[in-house]
Parts: structure tokens; sequence; C-alpha cells
């Protein structure tokens, strides 16, 4: 069987595969993140997801290379990765009582073959109506500066949130497993 790279260099992303049980390198691709021109949030997601993979192929020609990236959308705005408490605040006070839709780009190149498999995974979460008590709470608590949509939904970001609707919650961490085992899946690798 081909070895297994994770084309990321997150933490959070490495926590979910590693729930496969399934031996993997990781290894950082190097790409440029920037949306285009008129490019929606999916396509963005999508994008970003493939070019990830083949940015690690060219270190690693004989492997099942994963990709993932997750773009954050409210109000038809792509929302960033905050970087500080001020910008986290401004998110989340725009965030506050309405919806926000997550869109987690997922890519699966073999690239022994050049076969890649790519899907978007969308999550929508219902924001709670927040005051700034409670997002300057919760920032200081957590400080997810590094996280699009300026929430850890596997820690306290859960409180934000009046309801969740999707497939696999774990698509909102950063790596929607389950169409992940369907796409493994096609490359001849069952997971159990």
């Amino acid at each position: 069987m081909l070895p297994i790279i994770l084309a990321s260099s997150s933490d959070y992303r490495r926590q979910l595969l590693t729930r496969l049980g399934l031996d993997f390198e990781y290894f950082s691709p190097d790409i440029d993140e920037s949306a285009h021109i008129d490019e929606s949030a999916q396509q963005l997601a999508c994008r970003l997801a493939v070019e990830k993979t083949q940015a690690v192929a060219t270190h690693y020609p004989n492997a099942l290379i994963i990709g993932s990236d997750q773009v954050a959308s409210a109000n038809g705005s792509i929302l960033n990765k905050p970087g500080n408490y001020q910008r986290a605040h401004q998110q989340l006070s725009a965030c506050s009582g309405n919806a926000v839709h997550f869109y987690t780009g997922l890519a699966l190149l073999n690239s022994q073959t050049n076969e890649i498999q790519s899907v978007v995974e969308t999550f929508t979460v219902h924001f709670r109506t927040l005051t700034a008590a409670n997002i300057g709470k919760y920032l200081s608590l957590e400080q997810p500066y590094d996280c699009a949509g300026s929430f850890k939904m596997e820690g306290l970001g859960i409180a934000l949130f009046e309801r969740l609707e999707g497939d696999d919650p774990n698509s909102l961490i950063g790596l929607p497993l389950i169409q992940l085992i369907n796409l493994l899946k096609n490359q001849g690798l069952e997971v159990i």
C-alpha cells in the first residue's frame, strides 16, 4: 500500500486523522492561499485542498496525499483566520445571531497515478446571540486566532452555537473524516 501523507501543518487535522488508526506522515505545503477574483468560498476551499496535494506530490511521488482547507462565509463574505483578539472579536460580533457556512475542501491525490478526487463538505453553524462580554470571555479563554470563524468547535466554542447543521462535525475542525474514508476506499484502502 502507498504511504499516506497529510498535506498540512495543522495540529487539528493531524489529531483528526490519527482517529482513523492509519499510519501517516505530514508535510506542510507552501502555497498561496489568497482567493482569486470572483472565486466563491466553495471554489476556494476545493482549489486550496487540491493545490496542497499537488505541492506535496513533488516531495512524495508515490503516495496517497490528503489535502484539506476550510473557508468560512457569513453574509456572503469570507471570514479569514483572525490572527488577533480585535479581529476575532469583530468576527464573532458579526456572527452573533447569524448562520455561518463552513466549506471544507478535501482532496486525495494518488501521486503514483496522478488520480485526484475532491469534494467540498458544507457545515452550517447557527450562532447564539452573543454579548460583547460573552465574546471577550470566550476569546480570553481559548484564543482561537488561528481558526477560521474565530472559534474552536472541539473546545469551549461549542457554547457559542445554538445549533449545527451538516453531515460530519469533523469538517468544522478541518478534516471531514466521513468523506475521507470514502475517498480512501475508492483507492482500495479500507479503514476498518
